[in-house]
């Protein structure tokens, strides 16, 4: 295509040159003096024929002059249409892709470009500025438009500043979906600051505040009257204001359910254990997160509890009034601990409903003394017989302790028989 433009485009210049034009006038005058001479001789006119003949010859020739001239414009601006054409079709041959195609439209005055660039002073770049203006001008903090880690933002928020001076981990909130985008929306003074006034009346510690928000940075958008509401509730259920503050201190989503969950927790452990107010709140007070959890792990360890270790009802109340966290421990451990306890070292039912807290102690370390009294033929647990050794003082005890009190032996011999097993 360009080609065939291009020599288009170099026949047009021949046509339209000087020497081209001369010698198509002339061509065009010898045609129209031949048929003047052919009229003449051809057919004999007179002189009226002549002077005819004549002005046909002069019109003729104008005729002619205005065809030439008529010929040379249009092909004057063929050949410009053509050239115009032909530098479009390269220009957008050889355009990048990413770059639009303008059409070559006169610009009007308002989009010519100015003559002198320095007519504006006052949107120059290059303007020299005193020392004072220069520290006057503020810059606002960019803060990142996306980010995977809070510590990019911590410089630039007021809010995180200064949640990182109260002791909050950030590390472990940025990790939780939307927390980093809701901390970073929230305003310190108007957010912030209100529900921490709010936990240090009811009673909160200072050194617990970074803890609670750590663990639930949700309470930091709960309606304050919600919070208000909740900790009235608690306090008609005759809990203390000392008790509250140390329940929401280990708690930390405590506030965050309604008072008809609270109320629904309180009244699934007073019936299912068949318990008195008074040690419902003793559990709760001591264990807070009972009222936090779900009831699955609960039902199911009372269940256990029930049919798999063979406990009755008021030994389960009594193991739980003791020790709550029976209530949500491991369910492979609390059944290893009882297997080992009852088949291995031969402890009744009874025995073990006295001393509970076994039930919540580390198997290993039941297991490893256990062992050692064996092997030193002191591991005696009935209480009617000579040389009685505490369940409780067994797990209780610290390692000296136990090998001078209950074992009789040095602590470095207990700490060969460990290397035994």
């Amino acid at each position: 295509m360009s080609s065939a433009c291009a020599v288009l485009c170099l026949r047009c210049r021949w046509l339209l040159s000087p020497k081209s034009s001369t010698r198509l006038y002339n061509v065009q005058v010898q045609r129209s003096m031949k048929v003047d001479k052919s009229a003449r001789v051809g057919n004999g006119f007179s002189s009226r024929g002549n002077h005819t003949a004549t002005l046909t010859g002069l019109s003729w020739k104008r005729q002619t002059s205005y065809h030439h001239d008529f010929t040379t414009k249009y092909l004057t601006t063929e050949a410009k249409e053509s050239i115009d054409d032909l530098s479009r079709t390269d220009a957008t041959e050889n355009k990048p892709a990413l770059m639009p195609t303008v059409d070559a439209f006169p610009l009007g005055k308002s989009q010519m470009p100015p003559d002198d660039l320095d007519a504006d002073d006052e949107c120059s770049a290059l303007e020299e500025i005193s020392e004072e203006e220069a520290f006057g001008i503020s810059i606002p903090p960019s803060i990142p438009p996306a980010s995977t880690s809070l510590q990019h933002y911590v410089d630039k928020s007021e809010t995180l500043t200064k949640l990182v001076q109260l002791g909050v981990s950030l590390w472990k909130l940025e990790r939780r979906p939307n927390v980093g985008s809701m901390l970073l929306r929230l305003d310190f003074n108007r957010d912030v600051a209100p529900r921490l006034l709010f936990l240090k009346e009811i009673g909160v510690d200072d050194s617990r505040l970074g803890y609670i928000i750590s663990h639930n940075p949700f309470i930091l958008s709960e309606n304050l009257e919600n919070l208000q509401a909740r900790v009235n509730y608690l306090k008609s259920r005759k809990f203390s204001s000392e008790t509250v503050a140390s329940m929401v201190s280990r708690a930390p989503y405590l506030l965050n359910f309604s008072v008809k969950r609270l109320d629904n927790r309180l009244g699934f452990y007073q019936q299912q254990l068949k318990l008195s107010s008074a040690n419902t709140r003793n559990i709760v007070a001591r264990l807070p997160r009972l009222l936090c959890g779900s009831l699955e792990p609960v039902k199911e360890n009372l269940k256990v509890c029930e049919i798999e270790l063979g406990f009755k009802e008021n030994e389960i109340q009594h193991i739980v009034v003791a020790v709550p966290k029976v209530l949500t421990a491991n369910k492979k451990k609390l059944t290893q601990i009882f297997d080992f306890l009852h088949n291995t070292m031969k402890v009744p039912h009874y025995l073990i409903t006295k001393f509970p807290q076994v039930l919540n102690t580390k198997f290993l370390r039941l297991k490893e003394r256990h062992l050692f009294l064996e092997y030193l033929g002191k591991a005696q647990y009935d209480p009617n017989l000579p040389g009685y050794v505490s369940l409780d003082r067994l797990v209780s005890l610290p390692d000296e302790m136990f090998c001078g009190e209950l074992a009789s032996a040095t602590l470095e011999d207990f700490d060969l028989f460990q290397k035994t097993l």
